[in-house]
């Protein structure tokens, strides 16, 4: 299981969207400070998640999230 997952920074107007197979592993990850791409806006809440069976089926979700009605999509969460 792969899982696309949104999270919002609580310092700032940031919000990261990726992809993994260990959830709960990589939001520690992000929060500890372990992830180059979103150290500086350290903690997080976890916005929004959706699962897939596949790696493909995952990237596909991650790339709309990260396009402009993606982001549109997102805004509802916040």
């Amino acid at each position: 299981m792969y899982t696309v997952y949104a999270i919002k920074s609580l310092s700032s107007n940031y919000v990261y969207k990726g992809l993994t197979s260990d959830l709960e592993e990589r939001l520690r990850r992000h929060n500890a400070g372990l992830e180059k791409t979103t150290k500086p806006y350290c903690p997080f809440k976890l916005i929004y998640k959706k699962e897939f069976e596949t790696r493909l089926e995952a990237r596909n979700h991650e790339k709309y999230l990260k396009s402009g009605i993606g982001r549109e999509f997102l805004k509802r969460y916040l």
